[in-house]
């Protein structure tokens, strides 16, 4: 899918929503869980960050933090919530497929819910998201399983988008691989995940010794 395809199609969901939060304003359970990883001044990146609910709790923990994401619709909310919330977010309009990824300037790099790569576009979309953690910095990652088709809850709904122990396991091969599980869960996140779903958690660490 082009760039402007992606941008179309994601405006079109977040328009959807009118100006409610097509997510919610809340982070994602697994942002909140794991936030005690994160220490105040840390940087974070933030992919495909939507309408800013977790770039934004992050920011309010004392984070410095930036957002890429491609729509225009979900950056104005974003900005919005940022603004309610009196916190600074970087916020960047690019697509996550076609950015120039940096070397090694985050203390943690964060995808949650970022199952629209398709799978020849997740190799070189983790690349850049593994290239951009700092030596010794985390990259945390929660998507949806291939049991999610079953619940239908939200997610993507072609299998091959979504995320297994294996897949993760050999993506994340160079990196310390801190926590990798599948479960299920209640979500309640705005209008788009409601209900039971098949979730997958990863928290990896990139080695210290590793070269830029």
């Amino acid at each position: 899918m082009l760039a402007s395809d992606h941008a179309n199609f994601w405006n079109a969901r977040y328009s959807d929503a009118g100006e409610d939060y097509l997510f919610g304003i809340a982070p994602a359970r697994f942002v909140a869980v794991h936030g005690g990883l994160f220490a105040t001044g840390n940087t974070v990146l933030s992919v495909a960050d939507g309408e800013g609910r977790n770039s934004v709790w992050l920011a309010q923990q004392g984070l410095q933090v930036t957002a890429l994401e491609v729509s225009t619709v979900a950056l104005r909310k974003a900005r919005q919530l940022a603004r309610v919330n009196q916190v600074d977010v970087e916020f960047i309009e690019a697509n996550a497929l076609d950015f120039a990824w940096p070397q090694a300037c985050f203390d943690h790099v964060l995808g949650v819910f970022i199952q629209f790569a398709t799978a020849t576009e997740r190799e070189a979309l983790f690349q850049g998201m593994k290239q951009a953690v700092k030596p010794g910095g985390l990259l945390l990652l929660h998507g949806y399983t291939p049991k999610q088709l079953e619940y239908r809850t939200g997610g993507p709904s072609a299998i091959e988008n979504l995320y297994t122990n294996g897949m993760l396991q050999a993506a994340f091969a160079d990196f310390e691989i801190i926590e990798l599980r599948e479960y299920e869960d209640d979500l309640a996140e705005g209008v788009a995940h409601r209900g039971r779903s098949a979730l997958i958690d990863l928290v990896a660490r990139r080695p210290a010794d590793s070269a830029n």
